[in-house]
Protein backbone atom coordinates (compact mmCIF):
# COMPACT_ATOMS: atom_id res chain seq x y z
CA UNK A 1 0.00 0.00 0.00
CA UNK A 2 1.68 2.90 -1.23
CA UNK A 3 -0.15 6.37 -1.01
CA UNK A 4 2.01 8.77 -2.28
CA UNK A 5 2.35 6.15 -5.83
CA UNK A 6 -2.08 6.05 -5.36
CA UNK A 7 -2.10 9.98 -5.15
CA UNK A 8 0.41 10.22 -8.43
CA UNK A 9 -0.97 8.04 -10.65
CA UNK A 10 -4.34 9.98 -9.81
CA UNK A 11 -2.69 13.12 -10.20
CA UNK A 12 -0.81 11.82 -13.84
CA UNK A 13 -4.42 11.01 -14.65
CA UNK A 14 -6.39 14.09 -13.86
CA UNK A 15 -2.99 15.91 -16.21
CA UNK A 16 -3.86 13.32 -18.75
CA UNK A 17 -7.55 14.69 -19.29
CA UNK A 18 -6.51 18.26 -19.81
CA UNK A 19 -4.26 17.33 -22.43
CA UNK A 20 -7.18 15.29 -24.06
CA UNK A 21 -9.11 18.38 -23.32
CA UNK A 22 -6.07 20.28 -25.20
CA UNK A 23 -5.86 22.41 -21.74
CA UNK A 24 -2.30 21.19 -21.93
CA UNK A 25 -0.33 20.25 -24.66
CA UNK A 26 0.24 16.97 -26.23
CA UNK A 27 3.25 14.59 -25.56
CA UNK A 28 3.49 15.94 -21.98
CA UNK A 29 6.17 13.48 -19.96
CA UNK A 30 3.58 13.10 -16.89
CA UNK A 31 6.38 11.58 -14.85
CA UNK A 32 8.11 14.93 -13.59
CA UNK A 33 6.10 15.53 -10.73
CA UNK A 34 6.14 14.02 -7.66
CA UNK A 35 3.69 13.72 -4.71
CA UNK A 36 5.33 13.82 -1.16
CA UNK A 37 4.62 14.64 2.74
CA UNK A 38 4.69 18.55 3.28
CA UNK A 39 7.82 19.62 5.03
CA UNK A 40 5.30 21.46 7.50
CA UNK A 41 2.89 18.37 8.82
CA UNK A 42 0.37 21.36 9.10
CA UNK A 43 -0.19 21.84 5.81
CA UNK A 44 -2.01 18.70 5.62
CA UNK A 45 -0.39 15.03 4.79
CA UNK A 46 0.21 14.75 0.61
CA UNK A 47 2.24 17.77 -1.15
CA UNK A 48 2.16 17.51 -4.94
CA UNK A 49 4.27 20.21 -7.34
CA UNK A 50 2.36 19.20 -10.38
CA UNK A 51 1.14 22.63 -11.25
CA UNK A 52 4.54 24.00 -10.78
CA UNK A 53 6.52 21.65 -12.49
CA UNK A 54 3.98 22.52 -16.01
CA UNK A 55 3.59 26.22 -15.35
CA UNK A 56 5.18 26.96 -18.47
CA UNK A 57 3.04 24.15 -20.58
CA UNK A 58 0.08 25.75 -18.33
CA UNK A 59 0.89 29.75 -19.76
CA UNK A 60 1.19 28.28 -22.97
CA UNK A 61 -2.57 27.18 -22.65
CA UNK A 62 -3.75 30.87 -21.27
CA UNK A 63 -3.94 29.29 -17.83
CA UNK A 64 -1.10 29.91 -14.63
CA UNK A 65 0.11 26.93 -12.45
CA UNK A 66 -1.91 28.40 -9.45
CA UNK A 67 -5.43 28.22 -11.94
CA UNK A 68 -3.89 24.40 -12.80
CA UNK A 69 -3.47 23.36 -9.30
CA UNK A 70 -7.04 24.78 -8.34
CA UNK A 71 -8.26 22.27 -11.09
CA UNK A 72 -6.68 19.71 -9.57
CA UNK A 73 -7.47 20.35 -6.13
CA UNK A 74 -11.16 20.74 -6.96
CA UNK A 75 -10.88 17.06 -8.99
CA UNK A 76 -9.25 14.88 -6.01
CA UNK A 77 -11.13 16.89 -3.74
CA UNK A 78 -14.20 15.01 -4.74
CA UNK A 79 -12.30 11.47 -3.66
CA UNK A 80 -14.15 9.64 -0.43
CA UNK A 81 -10.54 9.66 1.22
CA UNK A 82 -9.37 13.25 0.20
CA UNK A 83 -10.68 15.68 3.48
CA UNK A 84 -9.25 18.87 1.80
CA UNK A 85 -7.35 20.08 -0.79
CA UNK A 86 -5.61 23.83 -0.75
CA UNK A 87 -3.35 25.52 -2.88
CA UNK A 88 -0.34 27.41 -0.71
CA UNK A 89 1.77 29.82 -2.91
CA UNK A 90 1.89 30.04 -6.71
CA UNK A 91 0.70 26.76 -7.07
CA UNK A 92 1.78 23.47 -4.65
CA UNK A 93 -0.92 21.81 -4.31
CA UNK A 94 -1.41 20.14 -0.78
CA UNK A 95 -4.07 17.30 0.46
CA UNK A 96 -5.39 16.31 3.82
CA UNK A 97 -6.73 12.75 3.77
CA UNK A 98 -9.23 11.39 5.66
CA UNK A 99 -8.14 9.38 9.04
CA UNK A 100 -9.73 6.20 7.58
CA UNK A 101 -6.66 5.93 4.88
CA UNK A 102 -4.09 5.79 7.79
CA UNK A 103 -6.21 3.68 9.66
CA UNK A 104 -6.03 0.93 6.38
CA UNK A 105 -2.23 1.40 6.76
CA UNK A 106 -1.55 0.43 9.45
CA UNK A 107 -3.58 -2.57 8.64
CA UNK A 108 -1.74 -3.10 5.76
CA UNK A 109 1.44 -3.16 8.07
CA UNK A 110 0.21 -5.86 10.03
CA UNK A 111 -1.52 -8.07 7.41
CA UNK A 112 1.72 -7.85 4.96
CA UNK A 113 4.27 -8.11 7.46
CA UNK A 114 7.56 -8.44 5.48
CA UNK A 115 6.19 -7.69 2.26
CA UNK A 116 4.70 -4.37 3.67
CA UNK A 117 6.63 -1.56 1.36
CA UNK A 118 8.64 -3.95 -0.80
CA UNK A 119 8.25 -3.77 -4.75
CA UNK A 120 6.58 -5.98 -7.43
CA UNK A 121 9.23 -7.57 -8.92
CA UNK A 122 10.68 -6.00 -12.25
CA UNK A 123 12.22 -7.77 -15.36
CA UNK A 124 16.17 -6.84 -15.86
CA UNK A 125 18.72 -7.29 -14.08
CA UNK A 126 20.85 -5.45 -11.78
CA UNK A 127 24.77 -6.05 -11.51
CA UNK A 128 25.89 -4.27 -8.15
CA UNK A 129 29.87 -4.55 -8.04
CA UNK A 130 31.34 -3.63 -4.37
CA UNK A 131 34.40 -3.54 -2.41
CA UNK A 132 36.88 -5.12 -4.91
CA UNK A 133 39.62 -4.93 -2.59
CA UNK A 134 43.46 -5.61 -4.09
CA UNK A 135 43.85 -9.33 -2.14
CA UNK A 136 47.30 -7.63 -0.96
CA UNK A 137 46.03 -7.94 2.75
CA UNK A 138 43.15 -7.12 5.45
CA UNK A 139 40.55 -4.77 4.68
CA UNK A 140 40.61 -1.22 6.14
CA UNK A 141 38.28 0.70 7.85
CA UNK A 142 37.62 2.62 4.72
CA UNK A 143 37.40 -0.65 3.03
CA UNK A 144 34.33 -1.58 5.49
CA UNK A 145 32.48 1.70 4.06
CA UNK A 146 32.26 0.37 0.36
CA UNK A 147 31.69 -2.92 1.56
CA UNK A 148 28.29 -1.41 3.82
CA UNK A 149 27.23 1.25 1.55
CA UNK A 150 27.22 -2.11 -1.75
CA UNK A 151 25.29 -4.38 0.36
CA UNK A 152 22.96 -2.16 1.95
CA UNK A 153 22.29 -0.80 -1.72
CA UNK A 154 21.94 -4.68 -3.28
CA UNK A 155 19.19 -5.39 -0.29
CA UNK A 156 17.51 -2.17 -1.31
CA UNK A 157 16.95 -3.07 -5.12
CA UNK A 158 16.30 -6.53 -3.85
CA UNK A 159 13.23 -5.24 -1.41
CA UNK A 160 12.44 -2.81 -4.21
CA UNK A 161 11.70 -5.83 -6.49
CA UNK A 162 14.99 -6.00 -8.95
CA UNK A 163 16.94 -8.98 -9.41
CA UNK A 164 20.49 -8.44 -7.81
CA UNK A 165 23.66 -9.97 -8.18
CA UNK A 166 26.69 -9.16 -5.70
CA UNK A 167 29.69 -9.15 -7.18
CA UNK A 168 33.00 -8.62 -5.98
CA UNK A 169 36.34 -7.97 -8.98
CA UNK A 170 39.42 -9.72 -8.00
CA UNK A 171 42.73 -7.31 -9.01
CA UNK A 172 44.55 -10.69 -9.07
CA UNK A 173 46.53 -9.03 -11.60
CA UNK A 174 49.49 -6.60 -12.01
CA UNK A 175 52.33 -5.46 -10.37
CA UNK A 176 50.81 -5.17 -6.72
CA UNK A 177 50.32 -9.36 -6.81
CA UNK A 178 53.50 -9.71 -7.14
CA UNK A 179 54.84 -7.32 -3.90
CA UNK A 180 52.26 -9.75 -2.16
CA UNK A 181 53.76 -12.41 -3.41
CA UNK A 182 57.27 -11.39 -2.75
CA UNK A 183 56.53 -10.04 0.78
CA UNK A 184 54.78 -13.67 1.30
CA UNK A 185 58.05 -15.07 0.18
CA UNK A 186 59.78 -13.32 3.03
CA UNK A 187 57.83 -14.56 5.39
CA UNK A 188 58.41 -18.26 4.15
CA UNK A 189 62.01 -17.45 5.08
CA UNK A 190 61.35 -16.40 8.23
CA UNK A 191 59.09 -19.46 8.77
CA UNK A 192 62.16 -21.36 8.24
CA UNK A 193 64.31 -19.95 10.61
CA UNK A 194 65.90 -16.97 8.65
CA UNK A 195 65.95 -13.34 10.56
CA UNK A 196 64.48 -11.11 7.68
CA UNK A 197 64.03 -7.61 7.14
CA UNK A 198 61.28 -6.01 5.20
CA UNK A 199 62.29 -3.07 2.72
CA UNK A 200 60.53 -0.54 1.84
CA UNK A 201 57.96 -1.53 -0.85
CA UNK A 202 56.71 -4.70 0.33
CA UNK A 203 54.03 -5.73 2.87
CA UNK A 204 54.97 -5.34 6.63
CA UNK A 205 52.15 -6.67 8.37
CA UNK A 206 51.69 -9.11 10.62
CA UNK A 207 49.17 -11.02 8.09
CA UNK A 208 51.71 -12.67 6.30
CA UNK A 209 53.12 -14.94 8.82
CA UNK A 210 50.49 -17.17 8.45
CA UNK A 211 51.28 -17.77 4.99
CA UNK A 212 54.77 -17.64 4.87
CA UNK A 213 54.29 -20.85 7.42
CA UNK A 214 51.89 -22.50 5.58
CA UNK A 215 54.64 -22.16 2.18
CA UNK A 216 57.18 -24.04 4.48
CA UNK A 217 55.16 -26.46 5.89
CA UNK A 218 53.73 -27.31 2.04
CA UNK A 219 57.29 -26.99 -0.03
CA UNK A 220 59.74 -27.02 3.14
CA UNK A 221 63.14 -25.41 1.65
CA UNK A 222 62.59 -26.34 -2.10
CA UNK A 223 60.97 -22.73 -3.04
CA UNK A 224 64.60 -21.88 -1.84
CA UNK A 225 66.67 -23.28 -4.73
CA UNK A 226 64.26 -22.05 -7.16
CA UNK A 227 64.95 -18.75 -8.96
CA UNK A 228 62.13 -15.94 -8.61
CA UNK A 229 60.82 -17.04 -12.23
CA UNK A 230 59.91 -20.21 -10.86
CA UNK A 231 58.46 -19.74 -6.96
CA UNK A 232 56.93 -16.17 -7.95
CA UNK A 233 53.48 -18.03 -9.68
CA UNK A 234 53.44 -20.56 -7.11
CA UNK A 235 53.86 -18.26 -4.09
CA UNK A 236 51.71 -15.58 -5.85
CA UNK A 237 48.65 -17.78 -6.04
CA UNK A 238 48.65 -19.21 -2.66
CA UNK A 239 49.41 -15.68 -1.32
CA UNK A 240 46.06 -14.77 -3.39
CA UNK A 241 43.86 -17.20 -1.93
CA UNK A 242 45.01 -16.76 1.45
CA UNK A 243 44.07 -13.11 1.25
CA UNK A 244 40.70 -14.27 -0.59
CA UNK A 245 39.78 -16.22 2.33
CA UNK A 246 41.04 -13.60 4.57
CA UNK A 247 38.48 -11.18 3.09
CA UNK A 248 35.67 -13.32 2.72
CA UNK A 249 35.91 -14.11 6.61
CA UNK A 250 36.36 -10.04 7.48
CA UNK A 251 33.52 -9.63 5.18
CA UNK A 252 30.88 -12.09 6.63
CA UNK A 253 31.97 -10.73 10.08
CA UNK A 254 30.21 -7.56 8.70
CA UNK A 255 27.18 -9.61 7.09
CA UNK A 256 28.54 -8.92 3.50
CA UNK A 257 27.82 -11.45 1.03
CA UNK A 258 29.03 -11.68 -2.28
CA UNK A 259 27.29 -14.26 -5.15
CA UNK A 260 30.23 -13.86 -7.23
CA UNK A 261 33.86 -13.03 -6.74
CA UNK A 262 35.45 -12.41 -10.41
CA UNK A 263 39.31 -13.01 -11.48
CA UNK A 264 41.11 -10.41 -13.16
CA UNK A 265 43.56 -12.74 -14.23
CA UNK A 266 40.81 -14.96 -16.09
CA UNK A 267 40.47 -12.42 -18.56
CA UNK A 268 44.04 -12.55 -20.27
CA UNK A 269 43.85 -16.37 -19.59
CA UNK A 270 42.88 -18.19 -23.14
CA UNK A 271 40.92 -16.70 -24.69
CA UNK A 272 42.53 -13.62 -24.09
CA UNK A 273 38.66 -11.92 -23.49
CA UNK A 274 40.71 -8.11 -23.31
CA UNK A 275 42.29 -8.64 -27.00
CA UNK A 276 38.35 -9.49 -27.92
CA UNK A 277 37.14 -6.19 -26.28
CA UNK A 278 39.26 -4.31 -28.20
CA UNK A 279 38.30 -6.29 -31.26
CA UNK A 280 35.09 -5.19 -30.92
CA UNK A 281 35.66 -1.52 -30.21
CA UNK A 282 37.76 -1.36 -32.98
CA UNK A 283 35.06 -2.82 -35.35
CA UNK A 284 32.53 -0.20 -34.35
CA UNK A 285 35.61 2.12 -35.36
CA UNK A 286 36.15 3.15 -32.20
CA UNK A 287 40.15 2.20 -31.73
CA UNK A 288 42.72 3.97 -33.25
CA UNK A 289 46.74 4.71 -33.57
CA UNK A 290 47.81 8.17 -32.20
CA UNK A 291 49.51 10.34 -29.98
CA UNK A 292 47.64 12.09 -26.76
CA UNK A 293 48.42 15.70 -26.30
CA UNK A 294 50.40 16.65 -23.69
CA UNK A 295 47.92 17.19 -20.56
CA UNK A 296 47.48 20.51 -18.62
CA UNK A 297 48.92 20.05 -15.06
CA UNK A 298 50.44 17.59 -13.95
CA UNK A 299 50.68 13.95 -16.16
CA UNK A 300 48.61 11.77 -14.97
CA UNK A 301 49.93 7.96 -14.74
CA UNK A 302 48.25 6.42 -18.12
CA UNK A 303 50.10 9.74 -20.26
CA UNK A 304 52.96 8.97 -22.65
CA UNK A 305 54.37 11.20 -25.71
CA UNK A 306 54.27 8.20 -28.00
CA UNK A 307 52.37 6.73 -30.81
CA UNK A 308 50.00 3.98 -29.19
CA UNK A 309 46.54 1.92 -29.01
CA UNK A 310 43.08 4.79 -28.22
CA UNK A 311 40.36 4.29 -27.13
CA UNK A 312 37.63 7.27 -28.45
CA UNK A 313 36.13 7.61 -25.55
CA UNK A 314 35.54 11.53 -25.90
CA UNK A 315 32.76 10.38 -28.69
CA UNK A 316 30.56 9.37 -25.23
CA UNK A 317 31.65 12.41 -23.19
CA UNK A 318 34.40 11.75 -21.40
CA UNK A 319 37.91 15.02 -21.33
CA UNK A 320 40.57 12.38 -23.46
CA UNK A 321 40.64 9.39 -25.39
CA UNK A 322 42.22 6.90 -23.48
CA UNK A 323 45.02 4.30 -23.89
CA UNK A 324 44.14 0.94 -23.95
CA UNK A 325 48.17 -0.61 -24.44
CA UNK A 326 51.13 0.33 -22.22
CA UNK A 327 54.75 0.78 -23.52
CA UNK A 328 55.94 -2.35 -22.81
CA UNK A 329 52.95 -4.12 -25.00
CA UNK A 330 50.96 -5.31 -21.73
CA UNK A 331 47.33 -4.00 -21.37
CA UNK A 332 46.38 -0.88 -19.42
CA UNK A 333 44.21 -1.13 -16.64
CA UNK A 334 41.52 0.58 -18.21
CA UNK A 335 41.72 -2.07 -21.22
CA UNK A 336 41.32 -5.09 -18.45
CA UNK A 337 38.25 -3.32 -16.99
CA UNK A 338 36.71 -2.37 -20.45
CA UNK A 339 36.66 -6.54 -20.98
CA UNK A 340 35.30 -7.12 -17.50
CA UNK A 341 32.36 -4.62 -18.01
CA UNK A 342 31.98 -6.31 -21.59
CA UNK A 343 31.43 -9.80 -19.81
CA UNK A 344 28.81 -8.20 -17.74
CA UNK A 345 27.15 -6.93 -20.08
CA UNK A 346 27.16 -10.23 -22.30
CA UNK A 347 25.96 -11.64 -18.74
CA UNK A 348 22.70 -10.49 -19.82
CA UNK A 349 22.81 -7.73 -16.76
CA UNK A 350 20.50 -4.44 -17.56
CA UNK A 351 22.06 -1.95 -15.04
CA UNK A 352 25.49 -1.95 -14.06
CA UNK A 353 26.40 -0.25 -10.27
CA UNK A 354 30.21 -0.30 -9.35
CA UNK A 355 31.15 1.00 -5.88
CA UNK A 356 34.57 3.07 -5.62
CA UNK A 357 36.66 4.51 -3.70
CA UNK A 358 36.91 8.54 -3.66
CA UNK A 359 40.04 8.65 -5.09
CA UNK A 360 38.72 7.05 -8.08
CA UNK A 361 36.34 9.76 -9.03
CA UNK A 362 38.55 10.34 -12.44
CA UNK A 363 38.06 7.11 -13.79
CA UNK A 364 34.59 7.32 -13.73
CA UNK A 365 33.92 8.89 -17.19
CA UNK A 366 35.88 6.50 -19.12
CA UNK A 367 34.44 3.89 -17.67
CA UNK A 368 30.87 5.11 -18.70
CA UNK A 369 32.05 5.17 -22.13
CA UNK A 370 33.49 2.49 -22.51
CA UNK A 371 30.04 0.65 -21.44
CA UNK A 372 27.99 2.89 -23.78
CA UNK A 373 30.08 2.03 -26.73
CA UNK A 374 30.21 -1.74 -25.84
CA UNK A 375 26.33 -1.67 -25.75
CA UNK A 376 25.46 0.66 -28.36
CA UNK A 377 23.47 3.05 -25.32
CA UNK A 378 21.39 0.09 -24.05
CA UNK A 379 23.02 -0.55 -20.77
CA UNK A 380 24.07 2.07 -18.04
CA UNK A 381 26.92 2.27 -15.61
CA UNK A 382 26.17 4.09 -12.62
CA UNK A 383 29.21 4.67 -10.13
CA UNK A 384 28.46 5.27 -6.71
CA UNK A 385 31.85 7.17 -4.76
CA UNK A 386 32.08 6.44 -0.93
CA UNK A 387 34.16 9.33 0.42
CA UNK A 388 36.56 8.25 3.38
CA UNK A 389 36.22 7.52 6.79
CA UNK A 390 38.19 9.41 9.92
CA UNK A 391 38.35 6.51 12.78
CA UNK A 392 38.54 8.12 15.68
CA UNK A 393 38.01 7.29 19.46
CA UNK A 394 36.65 10.22 22.30
CA UNK A 395 37.47 12.66 19.27
CA UNK A 396 41.08 11.59 18.96
CA UNK A 397 42.81 9.43 16.16
CA UNK A 398 43.10 5.59 16.19
CA UNK A 399 46.41 5.05 15.93
CA UNK A 400 47.28 2.52 13.10
CA UNK A 401 47.16 -1.46 13.46
CA UNK A 402 50.50 -3.63 14.05
CA UNK A 403 48.31 -6.60 12.62
CA UNK A 404 48.45 -4.78 8.78
CA UNK A 405 51.30 -2.34 9.06
CA UNK A 406 50.03 1.31 7.96
CA UNK A 407 46.22 0.90 9.32
CA UNK A 408 43.15 0.42 11.18
CA UNK A 409 41.64 -3.31 9.84
CA UNK A 410 37.98 -3.46 9.34
CA UNK A 411 37.88 -6.69 11.28
CA UNK A 412 39.38 -4.45 14.47
CA UNK A 413 36.62 -2.45 14.52
CA UNK A 414 33.62 -4.88 14.37
CA UNK A 415 35.33 -7.25 16.96
CA UNK A 416 35.47 -4.04 19.36
CA UNK A 417 32.22 -2.17 18.31
CA UNK A 418 30.01 -5.33 16.68
CA UNK A 419 28.50 -5.27 13.46
CA UNK A 420 25.28 -3.35 14.04
CA UNK A 421 27.24 0.20 14.92
CA UNK A 422 29.76 -0.22 12.00
CA UNK A 423 26.89 -1.01 9.48
CA UNK A 424 24.25 1.95 10.48
CA UNK A 425 26.53 4.75 11.10
CA UNK A 426 28.28 4.20 7.85
CA UNK A 427 24.65 4.32 6.12
CA UNK A 428 23.76 7.40 8.73
CA UNK A 429 25.36 9.58 5.75
CA UNK A 430 25.03 10.03 2.14
CA UNK A 431 28.23 8.04 0.92
CA UNK A 432 29.86 10.55 -0.69
CA UNK A 433 29.83 12.63 2.07
CA UNK A 434 33.30 12.15 4.57
CA UNK A 435 32.18 10.17 7.64
CA UNK A 436 33.46 10.49 11.09
CA UNK A 437 33.72 7.05 13.25
CA UNK A 438 34.08 7.35 16.98
CA UNK A 439 34.45 4.22 18.51
CA UNK A 440 33.65 5.22 22.03
CA UNK A 441 30.03 6.79 20.70
CA UNK A 442 29.19 4.31 18.68
CA UNK A 443 28.17 2.05 21.87
CA UNK A 444 27.11 4.29 24.18
CA UNK A 445 23.17 3.63 25.42
CA UNK A 446 21.67 7.33 24.80
CA UNK A 447 19.45 8.95 22.79
CA UNK A 448 22.83 10.69 20.82
CA UNK A 449 23.64 7.29 19.45
CA UNK A 450 21.32 6.18 16.35
CA UNK A 451 22.63 2.83 16.16
CA UNK A 452 21.17 2.26 20.00
CA UNK A 453 18.25 4.53 19.33
CA UNK A 454 16.63 2.95 16.64
CA UNK A 455 17.31 -0.78 18.29
CA UNK A 456 15.73 0.55 21.41
CA UNK A 457 12.78 1.80 19.46
CA UNK A 458 12.10 -1.65 17.89
CA UNK A 459 12.94 -3.72 21.44
CA UNK A 460 10.04 -0.96 23.57
CA UNK A 461 7.27 -2.34 20.74
CA UNK A 462 7.73 -5.84 22.20
CA UNK A 463 7.84 -4.49 26.11
CA UNK A 464 4.60 -3.25 25.03
CA UNK A 465 3.26 -5.73 23.86
CA UNK A 466 4.39 -7.84 27.16
CA UNK A 467 2.92 -5.22 29.28
CA UNK A 468 -0.16 -5.40 27.19
CA UNK A 469 -0.15 -9.79 27.92
CA UNK A 470 0.44 -8.86 31.67
CA UNK A 471 -2.70 -6.96 31.77
CA UNK A 472 -4.86 -8.18 30.06
CA UNK A 473 -3.99 -11.96 29.98
CA UNK A 474 -5.70 -13.14 27.13
CA UNK A 475 -4.85 -10.35 24.94
CA UNK A 476 -3.53 -11.40 21.12
CA UNK A 477 -0.89 -9.67 20.39
CA UNK A 478 -0.65 -11.31 16.75
CA UNK A 479 -0.66 -8.91 13.58
CA UNK A 480 -4.12 -10.87 12.28
CA UNK A 481 -6.10 -10.16 15.67
CA UNK A 482 -4.63 -6.61 15.99
CA UNK A 483 -5.58 -5.28 12.41
CA UNK A 484 -8.79 -6.01 13.54
CA UNK A 485 -8.87 -3.45 16.54
CA UNK A 486 -10.68 -0.03 16.49
CA UNK A 487 -7.96 1.83 15.20
CA UNK A 488 -10.17 5.05 14.69
CA UNK A 489 -9.53 4.83 18.30
CA UNK A 490 -5.60 6.63 17.52
CA UNK A 491 -7.04 9.77 17.10
CA UNK A 492 -3.96 11.56 19.50
CA UNK A 493 -1.90 14.45 17.10
CA UNK A 494 1.16 11.77 17.99
CA UNK A 495 -0.82 8.50 16.83
CA UNK A 496 -1.19 10.60 13.67
CA UNK A 497 2.25 11.58 13.40
CA UNK A 498 2.97 8.06 13.49
CA UNK A 499 1.00 6.53 11.17
CA UNK A 500 2.13 9.20 8.73
CA UNK A 501 5.43 8.12 9.32
CA UNK A 502 4.82 4.63 8.45
CA UNK A 503 2.53 5.63 5.15
CA UNK A 504 5.56 6.89 4.05
CA UNK A 505 7.86 3.67 3.95
CA UNK A 506 7.18 2.32 0.30
CA UNK A 507 7.58 6.05 -0.74
CA UNK A 508 11.25 6.08 0.73
CA UNK A 509 11.78 1.94 -0.98
CA UNK A 510 11.10 3.17 -3.79
CA UNK A 511 12.42 6.48 -4.34
CA UNK A 512 15.95 5.12 -2.35
CA UNK A 513 16.01 2.51 -4.60
CA UNK A 514 15.66 4.36 -7.83
CA UNK A 515 18.24 7.01 -6.23
CA UNK A 516 20.58 4.22 -4.86
CA UNK A 517 20.42 5.95 -1.80
CA UNK A 518 20.30 3.39 1.03
CA UNK A 519 21.11 6.16 3.43
CA UNK A 520 17.29 7.41 2.95
CA UNK A 521 15.97 3.94 4.55
CA UNK A 522 18.60 4.84 7.45
CA UNK A 523 17.20 8.24 8.03
CA UNK A 524 13.39 7.02 8.01
CA UNK A 525 14.66 4.42 10.74
CA UNK A 526 15.22 7.15 12.82
CA UNK A 527 13.00 9.64 12.16
CA UNK A 528 10.35 6.68 12.92
CA UNK A 529 12.11 5.79 16.00
CA UNK A 530 12.13 9.41 17.12
CA UNK A 531 8.72 9.75 16.58
CA UNK A 532 8.06 6.21 18.44
CA UNK A 533 10.32 7.49 21.73
CA UNK A 534 8.25 10.81 21.63
CA UNK A 535 4.76 9.38 21.50
CA UNK A 536 6.25 7.31 24.66
CA UNK A 537 7.67 10.00 26.50
CA UNK A 538 4.07 11.47 26.56
CA UNK A 539 2.97 8.27 28.04
CA UNK A 540 5.21 8.46 30.59
CA UNK A 541 4.05 12.11 31.54
CA UNK A 542 0.02 11.64 30.74
CA UNK A 543 -1.37 8.09 32.00
CA UNK A 544 -4.29 8.97 29.61
CA UNK A 545 -2.05 8.37 26.60
CA UNK A 546 -0.32 4.98 27.90
CA UNK A 547 0.71 1.91 25.44
CA UNK A 548 -1.53 -0.45 27.89
CA UNK A 549 -4.64 1.48 30.07
CA UNK A 550 -6.21 -1.82 32.38
CA UNK A 551 -9.19 0.44 31.60
CA UNK A 552 -9.28 1.05 28.41
CA UNK A 553 -8.70 -2.62 26.61
CA UNK A 554 -10.33 -0.86 23.24
CA UNK A 555 -7.77 1.76 23.57
CA UNK A 556 -5.00 -0.39 24.49
CA UNK A 557 -5.70 -2.89 21.38
CA UNK A 558 -5.10 0.07 19.30
CA UNK A 559 -1.89 1.33 20.69
CA UNK A 560 -0.71 -1.70 20.39
CA UNK A 561 -1.39 -2.09 17.00
CA UNK A 562 0.04 0.86 16.11
CA UNK A 563 3.58 -0.32 18.14
CA UNK A 564 3.39 -3.59 16.24
CA UNK A 565 3.00 -1.76 12.74
CA UNK A 566 6.29 0.11 14.58
CA UNK A 567 7.88 -2.82 15.01
CA UNK A 568 7.10 -4.20 11.33
CA UNK A 569 8.57 -1.25 9.28
CA UNK A 570 11.51 -0.77 11.72
CA UNK A 571 12.30 -4.71 11.41
CA UNK A 572 11.87 -4.02 7.62
CA UNK A 573 14.20 -1.22 7.42
CA UNK A 574 17.02 -2.47 9.60
CA UNK A 575 16.73 -5.71 7.43
CA UNK A 576 17.43 -3.41 4.18
CA UNK A 577 20.38 -1.64 5.92
CA UNK A 578 21.68 -5.43 7.47
CA UNK A 579 21.35 -4.00 11.06
CA UNK A 580 19.43 -6.63 13.41
CA UNK A 581 16.40 -5.68 15.45
CA UNK A 582 16.53 -6.88 19.12
CA UNK A 583 13.10 -7.77 20.86
CA UNK A 584 15.32 -7.16 24.28
CA UNK A 585 17.95 -4.32 24.97
CA UNK A 586 18.33 -4.91 28.75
Amino acid sequence: MNIFADFEARVAALLAERVAAGQLPQGLDLTRFVVEPPRDPSHGDLSTNAAMVYAKEAKAAGSSPRALAESLGAALAKADDVESAEVAGPGFLNLKLKPGVYEGVLRAVLTQGDDYGRGAARAGAVNVEYVSANPTGPMHVGHARGAVFGDALARLLAFAGEQVTREYYINDAGAQVDVLARSAFLRYREALGESITIPEGLYPGDYLKGVGAALAAEFGSRLHNMAEAEWLPLVRERAIAAMMEMIRDDLAALGVTHAVFFSERSLTVKPDRVAEAIAVLREKGLIYEGRLPPPKGAPPDDWEDREQTLFRSTQFGDDVDRPLMKSDGSYTYFASDIAYHKDKIDRGFSSLVDVWGADHGGYVKRMRAAVQALSEGKVDLEVRLCQLVRLMRAGEPVKMSKRSGDFVTLREVVDEVGADPVRLIMLMRKNDATLDFDLAKVIEQNADNPVFYVQYAHARTYSAARRAVETFPDFDVSPQALARADLSLLADEAERGVLRKLADFPRVVMQGAQAREPHRIAFFAHELATQFHSYWSRGNENPHLRFVNENERKVTEARIALAAGVRQALKSALGVLGVNAPQDMR
